[in-house]
């Protein structure tokens, strides 16, 4: 943000020179607003109160974050979960006319992990949130690539997807061709969520989500050289399960990451994967420390996250201090997407029904960033069922998706109802407006990869989304009328990336597809 004000005002001052000599009555161009005064309030509301925090300080000399800048908003890369600080998932998906097919590109088979966890066997292909990254590398990054001791093979490529996996390995695969483009990554332990690249050094961030072994934790490793930089787990952590399913984020020159440990950690990085911990913001709600697996949404220097106890909490990430706490009704994590309307911030974000029993509610809410404040809310009724093996909670673990062209006014989650409708899963359009329902699209089961748009030259919306049934959809988005309905036959936990008119995605069991969408 900083940078493009700057560079729109150095221009403006060059131009109004040149006016100047001919009007002298030209206006000056407005000054770009300074980094203080971009920097949002080191301040706590009476809500904050809920929580029981430390702050620890390991660095007490650490400088604030130096720049707000977007470092992920790049048209050449899509390097962490839902794309940017906002996780607003602006892939910039496009298409030409009408779209009414979904083609299989092609697709790729990871190995299925017959590991024997705790939990049980979880396979391969990929799990809930498991969004793939996308990369065209610069002929220069490709030269280090290539000379800095990576596992490249003979189909290493300019594009580039990067996917870590349920059977415990990250594969790397040609965007054109879905042949491997290096040897697979060791991960050590079961990954479920989105892995992260950083936006300004050779890094790659990888949470470990389930353990075939201990340790269990998040770690760093470098693309020149496949090696792991940084492996951390931290004992002191006031709950004890240390997965990490969050998608880190590089913001204003640190990484964050939050933890199902109930910690949200602050790091310096190095390009080796080398990280060092600055500070680590603990706490507790009633007595309990709640695990966070929602990714951090940011705004300027405040950080917004969910847990699975319900609590929404904004932070100061330059002193890692509460600003605010709002209580949704139940387990919240699907990630809190962020979005600046008539200059202001909104959030969007809702629960499960998980702790309400078998029946509840998942609450969509609308609120101001920079208070809290619940601008409007949205009650859906729907179930938590027990198949015996398992539970299946109800509400909201996609990430929604916000609309874009004539569909910019309307927001699109995807809602398990379960037995509390004969639908099971729906795509609901909300207005982001007045909260109210537009309409709803029943898959007949339930549904946690999370929708992604695509936009074409008349600016009408399109919405793709992938369900538990195996089935992808296209679907328009100003009024539901579903264009393109396929059955791939394996469960879609997973969020897509989205490049140009195509996507990738990956599904339980052990497939990895490349999908075109077609007129």
């Amino acid at each position: 943000m900083v940078l493009c004000v700057a560079f729109s005002s150095c221009s403006g001052q060059k131009r109004e020179t040149a006016a100047s000599a001919v009007d002298s009555t030209a206006v000056e161009a407005p000054k770009p607003p300074t980094l203080a005064e971009l920097t949002l309030p080191d301040t706590a509301y009476a809500s904050v109160a809920a929580l029981h925090y430390v702050v620890e300080d390991i660095d007490s000399t650490a400088r604030p974050l130096t720049y707000y800048d977007d470092l992920y908003d790049r048209p050449d890369r899509v390097m962490t979960f839902r794309r940017g600080l906002m996780r607003n998932a602006d892939f910039g998906g496009r298409v030409e006319g009408t779209p009414n097919d979904i083609e299989v590109a092609w697709s790729y088979d990871t190995p299925y992990g017959r590991a024997e966890t705790r939990f049980g066997q979880w396979g391969g292909g990929t799990g809930w949130t498991g969004q793939p990254l996308y990369v065209h590398w610069t002929d220069e990054e490709m030269d280090s690539l290539r000379s800095g001791g990576a596992p490249l093979t003979a189909d290493f490529g300019p594009e580039e997807v990067m996917v870590g996996s349920l059977c415990g390995e990250a594969f790397f695969l040609n965007f054109q061709t879905g042949k491997p483009s290096r040897q697979p990554l060791d991960l050590h332990n079961v990954v479920k969520g989105t892995m992260s690249l950083d936006p300004e050094l050779m890094n790659l961030y990888v949470g470990q989500g389930v353990p075939k072994g201990e340790p269990l934790g998040c770690q760093a490793f470098s693309l020149t050289t496949h090696q792991r930089g940084t492996f951390f787990s931290d004992q002191r952590a006031w709950r004890g399960w240390q997965a990490f399913d969050s998608s880190p984020i590089v913001a204003g020159g640190y990484l964050f990451w939050p933890g199902e440990n109930g910690s949200l950690f602050k790091f310096e990085r190095e390009r080796s994967g080398q990280l060092r911990r600055v500070s680590t913001l603990r706490y507790r709600v009633n007595g309990a420390a709640p695990g966070i697996e929602s990714s951090l949404c940011v705004y300027r220097n405040y950080g917004f996250f969910s847990d699975n106890h319900g609590n929404i909490v904004c932070v100061n990430l330059n002193t890692m201090r509460p600003v605010w706490h709002v209580k949704n009704l139940d387990d919240s994590d699907g990630t809190i997407v962020c979005r600046v309307e008539d200059d202001t911030p909104y959030l969007y974000c809702a629960c499960e029904v998980d702790k309400q029993g078998t029946n509840g509610q998942c609450r969509f809410m609308k609120l101001k960033a920079l208070t809290g404040e619940v601008v409007w809310e949205q009650l859906i009724s729907c179930n938590r069922i027990d198949l015996g093996s398992k539970v299946l909670d109800g509400g909201m673990y996609a990430t929604p998706l916000l609309g874009q062209g004539d569909c910019h006014d309307v927001i699109f989650a995807n809602i398990c109802r379960n037995s509390a409708h004969p639908d099971r899963g729906q795509l609901t359009a909300i207005s982001t407006v007045d909260g109210q329902v537009r309409y709803t699209l029943g898959y007949g089961n339930f549904c946690w990869s999370s929708p992604v748009g695509f936009t074409n030259e008349a600016d009408e919306f399109f919405v793709f989304t992938a369900d538990a049934n195996g089935v992808v959809w296209l679907v328009r988005g100003r009024d539901g009328e579903v264009l393109c309905k396929k059955s791939m036959g394996a469960n879609f936990e997973s969020s897509p990336v989205v490049v140009g008119n195509s996507l990738v995605v990956g599904c339980r069991g052990t497939k990895i597809y490349k999908f075109t969408i077609k007129s």
